[in-house]
């Protein structure tokens, strides 16, 4: 394509330099030809205000629009080829394989300014997932959508959704699910936590052609490791989550917040984030407990799905594989087989991190100050040390890994870091010592692998990704077959506290989120899915709330 447009170029020579078509810019995405054309023509009249837009086809593949005036009174063309056979922009291949598009913006020097916005517009539907796309994202999260239609009746009727997490598929999937299970689309309002997943630009565009609110609500700023720009930001999107609890309640809806990370319950230096009372919340991680449990009282109700069976069984291993390959991945140049690590943290996630890492024939130390902690790793037979300083006089890592929830690097410790050393992190704080600049030293990015530092010895370590959980940088982080019990229990778990709100008294429980999973039939669904062989599943189980594809 873009040999064709400077041929043309090239074939305008000699004419006023007025009239030489400019190339204002190039847009590529996915899905059939004669759906972009159509929109493309739809835009070009939107932004020119009603122009004539004419086309014509000069080869089988192409396809020019020329928009006679209305963009600064001069004739812009809309150049549309068809691509051969693309990659799928996400995790799910795509058969039969999707088609690509390519579009081109051309116009004089006197309407490129003009043709900007059209370029834009174009930009913004190429994020857009297609239908193709969805159905097979929708698909491939059997157990959600299950779940989604059940036989539960509709107890979001008349409620409102605040759905605060990472925007990766599994969470489109998960809100489609809510959709089907009755929440209206204009009564969801979707949160960002600002990690840079992969697709996080698709996501937020589909949330917001879908008819959802969407925006960013950093997670950076309920731990203080943000900007004061970044806190400012994120007042002002909890103003506008504010308002819409306002308008929620007024239109007689209950309102049920679904968080990763308890910003919502609390924010800078204790203060809430959201000022506006709702009436329920589930929580899906331990951080977010801590939060709200550091609060005064807790005045509503809350299920804890953080320490669910199915996030404690199921989950976390997932999460661990997630991680895990995520290093691997983003360090593809680097040996582990017999190599030591430092694992920082021996919680949930630490304590399979460090499992996982011998399995591929690593060796790990464990690093945690909780002396229980240090007791289990020692009796699962790892070498273990009470600080970081400590482990590394005592050993040479060639990686740090960490998923303590608080920092666990001081300024004492960066003469003791070995040169070379690499640090991934799976929590905002673990490493902020480097990331927010606290430490004094600036960083030097490596674009796709993260931020190297120069430390006051002479010394330099490589911390991977942004600081944030690396499982989330540049990925998409967990398989959705992988998320699909977790999401699939959350949907439970939100229908049994809508549905009987009445029934739980402000607090925070785990047990009723238990028993709503296990008596809807999830963990054997689950099982009889994704892990029974032969011919021992049960046939009508199986059949239970037969998947629906999305219209």
């Amino acid at each position: 394509m873009a040999g064709e447009v400077v041929a043309e170029v090239e074939q305008t020579r000699g004419r006023d330099a007025a009239d030489v078509p400019l190339l204002v810019g190039t847009v590529r995405g996915t899905g059939p030809l004669a759906d972009v054309v159509a929109y493309a023509e739809r835009a070009a009249r939107r932004i020119s205000r009603g122009a004539a837009v004419d086309s014509r086809t000069p080869g089988g593949d192409t396809v020019v629009l020329t928009v006679r005036d209305g963009l600064g009174g001069v004739p812009a063309r809309v150049q549309i080829r068809a691509l051969p056979e693309v990659p799928a922009r996400t995790l799910e291949p795509l058969v039969p394989a999707v088609t690509g598009w390519q579009v081109s913006v051309l116009a004089p020097p006197a309407g490129a300014e003009r043709a900007r916005p059209l370029l834009h517009d174009l930009r913004d539907y190429a994020e857009l997932y297609t239908d193709a796309e969805i159905d097979a994202l929708w698909n491939s999260m059997p157990l959600l959508r299950r779940f989604a239609d059940g036989d539960g009746g509709t107890p979001f009727a008349d409620w409102a959704l605040i759905f605060r997490d990472h925007y990766v598929e599994n969470s489109v999937g998960f809100l489609l699910a809510a959709e089907r299970a009755g929440l209206p689309s204009q009564w969801i309002y979707a949160l960002a936590k600002g990690d840079r997943t992969a697709n996080r630009h698709r996501v937020h565009a589909w949330f917001r052609h879908r008819g959802y609110r969407s925006a960013v609500l950093d997670n950076s700023v309920v731990d203080g490791s943000s900007p004061p720009a970044a806190v400012d930001r994120a007042r002002r999107t909890a103003a506008e989550v504010d308002d819409f609890i306002r308008r929620a309640h007024r239109d007689g809806r209950r309102v049920l917040i679904i968080d990763d990370g308890g910003l919502l319950a609390q924010g800078p230096a204790g203060r809430r984030m959201v000022t506006e009372p709702v009436d329920a919340a589930v929580e899906l991680t331990v951080s977010g407990l801590k939060r709200i449990g550091a609060t005064a009282t807790v005045g509503l109700p809350v299920f804890n799905l953080a320490r669910s069976e199915v996030k404690s069984v199921i989950a976390y291993h997932e999460i661990a594989d997630s991680c895990l390959r995520r290093v691997r991945a983003i360090i593809p140049n680097q040996k582990f087989i017999g190599r030591r690590v430092l694992v920082t943290g021996y919680g949930t996630l630490g304590s399979r991190l460090a499992q996982q890492l011998r399995g591929i024939g690593c060796r790990p130390m464990v690093v945690d100050s909780d002396p229980l902690m240090l007791i289990q790793a020692a009796e699962h037979g790892f070498d273990t040390r009470r600080t970081v300083a400590q482990a590394l006089r005592d050993s040479k890592p060639f990686l740090i890994l960490s998923s303590a929830g608080e920092p666990v690097l001081h300024e004492d410790d960066l003469d003791l870091l070995p040169d070379g050393l690499l640090l991934a992190g799976f929590a905002t704080k673990d490493f902020s010592l480097l990331h927010t600049g606290r430490a004094g030293l600036p960083g030097q990015p490596v674009p796709g692998l993260g931020v190297r530092y120069r430390l006051p010895g002479g010394q330099h370590v490589l911390m991977l990704g942004d600081g944030r959980s690396l499982n989330l940088f540049e990925y998409e982080g967990i398989p959705n077959r992988g998320y699909d019990a977790y999401r699939a229990a959350t949907l439970v778990a939100a229908r049994e506290l809508c549905g009987n709100h009445q029934a739980y008294p402000p607090g925070v429980h785990v047990d009723p989120v238990n028993q709503a999973v296990r008596r809807a039939g999830l963990l054997d669904a689950y099982y009889d899915l994704y892990l029974e062989d032969g011919s021992g599943a049960d046939p009508a189980r199986a059949d239970r709330g037969a998947a629906h594809r999305e219209g």
